[in-house]
């Protein structure tokens, strides 16, 4: 099943984690005063209450650290090179997003760059896909929620064009 022995396994797992919880944390400084902005916006109804992201954004960054762990353990950067670009520039996006939107309150350049993220992580799937299906089925719940907020981000941006 592995290519690897059980404790190349682990420290492969090990790494992508602390680069994926990086990515967050980078993504969290960002978003230090979020609560306080998200508020002020006027919202569409069906936008999902603030308490929600962080739930949810845990179990996806989970997702991705295992999904791209099953692309390390069958043979890592040197069999899937393009597979490992992507999933770091998708990784390098995420992290942006937050900045872009939170930070610099640049809603149509955030919306533009989710949709870039959004193709990233289309593309990401689709070449873990070819390598390991399991990986590319456990990127499926990011892709659509990050769709889901694309189209937040369009929405909130539309009705606060005075504050984004």
């Amino acid at each position: 099943m592995f290519k690897r022995p059980i404790a190349g396994v682990v420290a492969g797992w090990a790494f992508w984690l602390l680069l994926i919880v990086m990515t967050g944390l980078i993504g969290g400084l960002a978003s230090m005063e979020a609560s306080s902005f998200y508020e002020q916006l006027v919202q569409p109804a069906w936008a999902p209450a603030p308490w929600l992201f962080g739930p949810v954004w845990s179990v996806l960054y989970l997702m991705m650290a295992i999904a791209v762990s099953l692309i390390w353990h069958t043979g890592g950067l040197a069999q899937h090179p393009l597979a490992y670009a992507m999933f770091t520039l998708q990784l390098i996006l995420n992290g942006l997003w937050s900045w872009l939107f939170f930070a610099w309150t640049l809603g149509a350049l955030a919306f533009a760059e989710i949709l870039l993220l959004w193709a990233a992580i289309l593309f990401t799937a689709k070449l873990f896909w070819g390598v390991r299906r399991l990986a590319a089925l456990l990127l499926m719940p990011y892709l659509f929620w990050v769709g889901f907020a694309a189209i937040l981000n369009l929405r909130l941006f539309q009705l606060n064009p005075g504050l984004l």
